[in-house]
């Protein structure tokens, strides 16, 4: 007799379901079970406003947390940077698998670099977070451009600029690559220049708390370091009480001495999205062998920021 297959809950957009789909496979291997896709549109998936205006990019993931408190499906996959800093006590994030490139990329017209774009040239994005680094990048290093605040999935936004109304736009990497299009990346920006979001490249199983056997199934698939590391940049973001959709920026990673990992390092921007004012600092410490320590981590480049009057850029817009 078959197993039952598990029920995933997805997005229904393309990267959505390609990043889903990889998943269910691996889900599939570790567990000997079929594992069907159930597709599920979201408020953030059909509404055209500003991300900003309807609670950010955790529109995104309630409708999945609804299925599974309602058993609709057995677990969910969302890109962890959607997902609010807040867990509810019935679910629990069973497993944060490798790391994507957590690096933001532009694809500009005529394969054009960041730096080499021309003098007023358009560049979309959704993020506040990138506006502002953009911005402040291109403050400090003599460059004129506009930023553009754009919505819509990978086809629509790359469309602006095959369709000349754009010079560029910058996405995920993590998604091109997910998806297949890292082909059409026409530069990679440093995180030195722009600070990912938080927990960006990295992917969340989410599923019941109380669900023992698939909490420990779908743990297998987890990554210590990757967990490690989004949960110090989420820490920082819960720290700094900002939001999905907030110009934060986030990063840790490990540093090395040969084969040795020795600490971790989290780097933390925010900026207010004209790029005007940043509070950009680091730190760094021991590589953390438990979530507290992580969170630990987080909290206190947060409570430097904040000292540096972080808070007071989060809430301001360009002008």
């Amino acid at each position: 007799m078959t197993e039952k297959a598990l029920r995933l809950g997805t997005r229904r957009s393309k990267l959505a379901m390609a990043q889903s789909g990889q998943v269910a496979e691996a889900v599939r291997q570790v567990t000997g079970r079929p594992v069907e896709l159930v597709e599920i549109t979201t408020y953030g998936d059909v509404s055209r406003e500003a991300l900003a205006q309807i609670g950010g990019t955790g529109v995104f993931v309630t409708a999945l947390r609804d299925a599974l408190l309602r058993g609709e499906v057995d677990f969910a996959v969302h890109s962890l940077k959607d997902l609010p800093t807040t867990q509810p006590e019935e679910l629990v994030l069973a497993a944060v698998p490798v790391r994507e490139d957590p690096r933001d990329v532009v694809v500009a017209r005529d394969a054009l670099k960041f730096a080499d774009l021309p003098r007023g040239a358009r560049i979309g994005t959704g993020s506040p977070r990138r506006m502002a680094q953009l911005n402040a990048y291109a403050r400090t290093h003599g460059l004129d451009i506009e930023t553009v605040p754009i919505r819509g999935n990978v086809d629509t936004r790359i469309g602006y600029v095959r369709d000349g109304e754009l010079d560029a736009v910058v996405l995920a990497a993590a998604g091109l690559n997910r998806i297949g299009r890292i082909d059409e990346v026409t530069d990679f920006l440093s995180v030195d220049t722009v600070l990912p979001a938080p927990g960006q490249g990295a992917l969340a199983i989410e599923c019941a708390a109380g669900n023992a056997d698939l909490v420990a199934a779908l743990g297998e698939l987890d990554d210590p370091f990757t967990r490690a590391a989004v949960t110090a940049e989420r820490s920082l973001l819960a720290a700094l009480e900002a939001g999905c959709s907030a110009p934060v920026g986030a990063l840790a990673d490990l540093l090395a001495d040969g084969q040795i990992v020795k600490e971790m390092r989290l780097r933390g921007v925010v900026g207010t999205t004209d790029g005007t004012r940043m509070v950009q600092l680091s730190t760094t410490g021991p590589v953390p062998q438990t979530h507290d320590r992580a969170t630990a981590l987080g909290r206190e480049l947060a409570t430097e920021m904040l000292a540096q009057g972080a808070a007071g850029l989060m809430g301001e817009r360009a002008h």
